[in-house]
């Protein structure tokens, strides 16, 4: 039987942090997604809160972006539902991190990894959801307990 590749919701710090950084974790669930072990989702609102703080802060690394996300197989999710919102909503009460929550939600993943310690990292143990939050650092580690060999 063939294992499903684990779905990954990233959050735009994950997506900068991986523009910014190309040894660091976030660059590292890139390659993973490049080499078909991770199926990599982003809502349309992270994608164009991501363009627009890339255009801000380091527009040169436009063409990098692109590139990530093409060779990381990024596939973008459905528009949350208005129950998926709601949902968001009640974990999350800064109402664009909440639209983040949603649209992950939408996308069923199995992780949403992120560097937002203040709306998702340090309130993880009270969202509950059917999927992971954690680090670029914690998904690794995870995939890492998966495949290591008995």
């Amino acid at each position: 039987m063939m294992r499903r590749n684990p779905r990954i919701f990233l959050d735009t710090s994950v997506i900068i942090a991986a523009v910014l950084s190309p040894s660091g974790g976030a660059r590292q669930v890139f390659f993973l997604g490049e080499a078909g072990i991770l199926d990599l989702i982003v809502g349309a609102n992270v994608l164009r809160e991501t363009d627009e703080v890339v255009r801000r802060k380091v527009p040169g690394s436009l063409p990098l972006l692109v590139q990530l996300l093409f060779a990381g197989r990024v596939e973008t999710s459905s528009k949350p539902t208005k129950k998926q919102i709601k949902t968001a909503q009640e974990c999350v009460l800064y109402k664009p991190d909440a639209h983040v929550l949603a649209e992950a939600i939408a996308a069923r993943p199995d992780w949403f990894i992120t560097h937002d310690k203040e709306h998702f990292l340090n309130q993880r143990s009270d969202i509950k959801l059917l999927f992971e939050i954690g680090t670029p650092g914690d998904l690794i580690l995870a995939i890492k307990e998966v495949y290591r060999p008995s």
